[in-house]
């Protein structure tokens, strides 16, 4: 059903969303979309690194002692 809209359907359905909604509307929601976005792929960088950092400070803290007996 929906393959066969092509570029006429898009076109209109453009135009009703326009209609509806305003030119006012629509960019302050797209903004939003933008920032929402711009934070998901923050926080996604942010825990990369978070775990990253985990990984590079888990080191062995096993007593010399304690490595022997093993």
């Amino acid at each position: 059903m929906l393959n066969n809209i092509g570029l006429p359907g898009l076109l209109l359905i453009a135009v009703v969303v326009l209609v509806l909604f305003g030119r006012g509307k629509i960019s302050s929601l797209m903004g939003e979309v933008g920032k929402g976005i711009t934070a998901f792929k923050k926080g996604v960088s942010d825990g990369t690194k978070e775990l990253e950092d985990e990984t590079a400070e888990a080191k062995d803290v096993t007593p010399e002692a304690e490595k022997d007996k093993v």
